[in-house]
């Protein structure tokens, strides 16, 4: 009879007790170091936070914040997404540590460390705890793709770029020219 290792299981509060000199997720009870992004990636964050933020700001429509900002989906699950936005009417979420469940709405911008984890694992993740549109946004095609929350996964609306406009269906009225976000690379 052949048995197997036991995977050791991480949580919040395993998370809560690593340093702090590193960027670390924590999916599905596994921890990840993220390592600093580079000039286009928060050159194309600082952007889109921007436009976000002072949209929903002026519109009274709830709270963009951007990186880092631990996101507590589960107690397994603890990512730092680029961007995240929270309804007003979901505000109550947003507490000390973090932000306690699932966002409205997140955006992470494409790095090559972290490309895959975002198109797959936090996909998922997402998905699975009712984030209701999710971005990724690709400085080196000068893209994003939005996505909509289906039955337990995302649909994507379009991949955009240049001239074309980006519209949120989370954020009521907000809608940005795609090429906005990667001026100045």
């Amino acid at each position: 009879m052949v048995t197997g290792k036991a995977k050791v299981r991480f949580n919040y509060e395993d998370y809560c007790l690593l340093p702090e000199d590193e960027r670390y997720e924590l999916i599905d009870g596994e921890f990840y170091v993220v390592p600093a992004p580079s000039y286009p990636h928060q050159n194309a964050v600082g952007k889109l936070f921007r436009f976000m933020a002072d949209f929903v700001e002026v519109n009274g429509l709830g709270v963009v914040v951007m990186a880092p900002l631990d996101v507590i989906i589960t107690g397994e699950d603890t990512v730092q997404p680029d961007i995240l936005f929270v309804s007003e009417e979901r505000r109550g979420m947003l507490a000390h540590r973090g932000c306690e469940g699932a966002p409205d709405m997140v955006v992470e911008v494409l790095s090559p460390s972290t490309a895959q984890r975002d198109r797959e694992l936090k996909r998922k993740l997402y998905a699975a705890h009712g984030v209701q549109e999710y971005w990724l946004v690709n400085t080196e095609t000068a893209s994003v793709e939005i996505m909509s929350l289906g039955n337990n996964d995302f649909i994507s609306q379009g991949t955009y770029s240049g001239e074309d406009g980006l519209v949120s269906q989370v954020i009521p009225g907000f809608a940005l020219q795609a090429s906005l976000i990667f001026a100045g690379v």
